[in-house]
Order: structure tokens, then sequence, then C-alpha cells
């Protein structure tokens, strides 16, 4: 087999294994590398979204929402249940084995069209060339006219909260709990500490969120985020602003926090504390120190609009660059990158990222918040849909939460979307495509949609922005 490439990606999570897939439907003779080993010392594609992040988180808040509804929503449609339980070894084992095939399709994919698959290591040695070190410690040279750097990132830690995988765990090891924990600490309340907050306390754990910070999930929309809040606290997430965690020890089985909140020394105890205080760019062994490649001063690969490094012919994409840290935005800059190598004129669209939460009711949000768009100096108009006015979200029984449109004034341009409710991370997409297009509320005002659906929501918003609203109550715009 020829060491030569036209493009040698390194690194196969949600960024690299598209750009190498698209790189190689363009023609180019393309390799991608990826290190990552699972619990099990099984080498597997698809970095963390598909092992440790995205799928495996997904398929737990899944099953523990499944459980939270015959519990709780059951008895409502007239289903007798009688006691319910979970099956935490089965719940884990049905997880792993939806990472697992998906892993495993993207060995098919490579294979489909034509990418050669290396798994091991993956370093920079310069002129081109990339050192690839195999499980088995065997190594061998590769050359590339093109190298992508697509390394991904991975969870920050605290020396205050040293992660020893028992008691105090990262965001990865909250994923692989054997049994419900009695008592549930996690510092973070960004998405990744809701998601895995949502999922132990709807199990069973009694939990309790610690964020430093005064507001919650400051990047969405102030309405939204407090009307989210309100309801993951009926939930019973116990979820503490402003909670600045000074120390974290694990002594006998239990985990001693301690934190300043609201002026005052305060102390707690739990049986497992979670660390999800973010993430932070991939870099280690790479060898970007000794190629010259440039990071800022965060450790972020820097680039310039088309993804190139200050280094010729060295190029990165995804979490290790920095901006949105989401699967969706790696993959869109594979994608892209693939096609500007091969000389197409493209772009990612970086005002239009959808993100979400995957909590129930989820949360969800595209381009700008109310507060964003007039620190912007946007005049803005807003119209709210609550959920509990939707035919089909009483149907089904998932009636909280609310869509909120915002809108320039002077040229009905939408400016974002933000929403909780039911399965609004679907919802969101008409959002997203709305803002590509530069869609004003009378576009989507003038488009039909399905009676009954959840998506009539939306479209109640948007006509609520201009007091147009048949089935809710227009108010007066300010």
């Amino acid at each position: 087999m020829s060491n030569e490439y036209d493009v040698v990606v390194i690194g196969g999570g949600p960024a690299g294994y598209p750009c190498a897939i698209r790189a190689a439907q363009l023609g180019f003779k393309t390799a991608c590398i990826d290190a990552w080993v699972n619990k099990d010392d099984t080498p597997a594609f698809g970095g963390t979204c598909l092992n440790a992040g995205c799928i495996p988180s997904k398929a737990l808040l899944e099953s523990s929402e499944l459980l939270h509804r015959m519990q709780h929503e059951a008895s409502a449609h007239g289903i007798v249940s009688g006691d319910v339980a979970i099956d935490v070894a089965k719940m884990q084992a049905r997880k792993d084995a939806i990472s697992k095939q998906l892993t495993g399709g993207i060995k098919q994919l490579f294979a489909a069209n034509k990418v050669t698959g290396l798994q091991g290591k993956g370093k920079l040695l310069g002129d081109g060339q990339v050192e690839f070190t195999a499980h088995d410690g065997k190594t061998e040279v590769l050359k590339g006219k093109y190298i992508v750097i697509a390394t991904g990132s991975e969870p920050v830690n605290l020396k205050i909260a040293p992660i020893d995988n028992q008691n105090i765990v990262d965001s990865w090891g909250a994923l692989d709990f054997t049994e419900v924990p009695g008592t549930l600490g996690i510092i973070g309340a960004g998405v990744i500490g809701v998601e895995l907050g949502s999922v132990w306390s709807r199990l069973g754990a009694k939990t309790v969120i610690l964020e430093a910070m005064s507001e919650f999930l400051p990047m969405v929309d102030r309405q939204i985020a407090k009307e989210a809040q309100r309801h993951l606290s009926k939930q019973g997430l116990d979820i503490r602003l402003g909670a600045k965690v000074s120390t974290a020890k694990a002594e006998g089985g239990k985990v001693k926090v301690d934190f300043e909140m609201g002026g005052q020394a305060k102390s707690e105890t739990f049986d497992k504390l979670i660390v999800a205080v973010g993430r932070r760019p991939f870099t280690q062994g790479l060898g970007v120190e000794t190629v010259g490649v440039a990071l800022d001063e965060r450790g972020f690969v820097k680039v310039d609009d088309h993804y190139k490094t200050n280094v010729q012919g060295i190029y990165a994409i995804g979490d290790v660059i920095g901006g949105a840290m989401l699967a969706h935005k790696g993959i869109e800059e594979g994608v892209a990158l693939a096609e500007q190598l091969a000389g197409h004129h493209t772009q990612v669209n970086y005002n239009a990222i959808p993100s979400v939460v995957y909590t129930a009711p989820e949360i969800a949000w595209v381009g700008l918040s109310e507060e964003q768009a007039k620190a912007k100096g946007y005049e803005v108009k807003t119209g709210t849909g609550p959920f509990a006015a939707n035919g089909r979200a009483k149907a089904m029984e998932q009636a909280a939460g609310s869509i909120k449109v915002i809108a320039d004034v002077k040229t009905d341009r939408i400016l974002g979307v933000h929403m909780v409710g039911p399965y609004v991370s679907e919802l969101l997409a008409e959002a997203v495509l709305g803002l590509e297009f530069a869609a004003t509320c009378e576009d989507i005002a003038l488009t039909m949609h399905g009676h009954p659906s959840l998506s009539e929501n939306f479209h109640e918003a948007v006509l609520l922005v201009d007091g147009r609203a048949v089935h809710a109550v227009n108010k007066p715009r300010k």
C-alpha cells in the first residue's frame, strides 16, 4: 500500500470523518487516522460524539425520559402500569450497542467511499509528513498534500476537584455509572451538566447542580431560559446559580464539596460528583509545536476563513479550532474544507448554528436572543407562542414550554428563535432554514403548517410578533 495521499485527516470524529469521506468523493486519495479506544480497549471511529458524548448521552436521556413519563404521565392517558423500575445494566448495554452500531457504520462508509481508515495516533512531522502509530505499536510515515487536524476536544478538569473515576468523574465517566447514585452533585450547569443531571435525576438520584454564573444558560434568551429552569426545577433538579466551588474531596466513598453562595460558605456531601465545566482543545502528542502550528492563548489551533493554519498545507476543523463546540458545526466544516480543497466555493454560516439541550422539555435556539439583538442595536419585535395552546402538545401530555421569535422592526427579518418544549430539537430546523434564507416573519406567516402539529406553534409565535394570531391572545407590541 502506498503511503502517499492527497488528504490525510488526523481525527475521526464528527469533523474528521465527514471531511475524509467528502474528500474521497471528490476524487482525493484520502486517509483518516483516529486514536479513540473505548473502555473495553476496542478502537472505534466517531470520536467523543459517537463513543462518549452525543449518542450515548441521548440514549440515556431517552431511557430516563421514558421511565419518567411512565411514572408521571401514563396515568393521565389511562394507562395503569403498576411499579416501574429501571435495569441500569440493561440500559447501559443498550446505550453501548447503539454507539457500537454507529461507529461500525463509519467503517462501512469508509470502505464504500475508498477512504483508508487507520486506527492509532497521528503526529505531524513537517514537510507534509504524518507519523502513524498503530495501537499495536507499529509505525509508518504517511505523505499528504493536504493535512487536516480534526482532533477534537476533551473535558476540562479542575484542580479543586481531581478526577478519580470512582467518586469524582468527568462527563465521560458519568455515562457509565453502574447504579443510580443516591445523591449526585454536578459542577457546571451548561449543556452537558444539565443533560447528565436530567438523566440521573429522572432515574432517582437526588441531584444538585452548582453553577458559578448568576444566570442559567446565558446564551439562551432570558425569557426562555428562565422558563426552562422553572420546568427542570419542577422535575426535581436543584439548580443553584452563583455557587462557586472551592474544593471537592473524596473521602470514605463520599464526596464533600465546599462552595460559596450568596456570600456564605456552604458544603454538601454526595455519593458521586460530576465535573462538567466545559471542554478544551485536544492537541496532546500531535506535534503542533514541532512543526510550528500556531495556537491561541487557550490552546485552540488558529485558522483563517478557509481553515488554513499558519503552516503551508496544514488545515484544522472542528472543536480544535474553537467557536461553537458542536458536532454538527464540525460536520459542516469538514465538508466545506473538502470542497474548498477541490476548488468549490462553499462556506459555513456561523450565524445560523442550531443549539439544543436534550432535556425534557428540550431547549433549542438559533440566532440572536432578544438581549443580544438589542445589544447589537436592533429595534426588535417579539412573539411568544405557548405550547399550552397547542392541540398536539396537549394530546401528547407535553404542553410545557413556548417558542419565542425575535425579529427586526425595520426589515421584518427574523433574527433569532429560542424554544423550550416537546421535540423542539426537531422544530428548530425550520427556524435554522429561515435564518439561512433571511426569512421574514411574513414569509413564515404565509407558510401553511399541518394541523394538529407541534410545528404550528412556530407559526403561531411568528403571527404573534405582529399581533395577527388567531389561536392566541395578541398582546400589544411595545
